[in-house]
């Protein structure tokens, strides 16, 4: 399973993922596509979205079960430690960030 959530989105860009994905809410995408599908989507938004930013759920075989990706200008950022995703908000001290 894929799940897109999309700042910014052309209307162009928002029809053309309509045809993979369900829209249950404005600028969310749900939808089951294989791998290859998926990427081509993605690469086609990157290269055709300027000012959109994206949050990219997928499906991986990891402890959690799902994988976090972001594109574009992200308010939060993601962390991935001993294979845990997190995510963060902010850091309270800005010399601990491990990115």
């Amino acid at each position: 399973m894929t799940v897109l959530v999309a700042n910014d989105t052309p209307p162009a860009i928002r029809g053309m993922l309509k045809r993979w994905f369900v829209e249950p809410k404005p600028n969310v995408f749900v939808g089951t596509v294989n791998r290859r599908t998926r990427d081509k989507v993605l690469d086609y938004v990157k290269r055709n979205a300027e000012g959109m930013s994206l949050l990219i759920l997928t499906s991986e075989p990891n402890c959690q079960g799902f994988k976090i990706q972001r594109w574009g200008e992200p308010d939060r950022r993601d962390v991935e430690i001993s294979g845990l995703w997190l995510v963060a908000e902010q850091w309270v001290e800005e010399e601990n960030r491990p990115f």
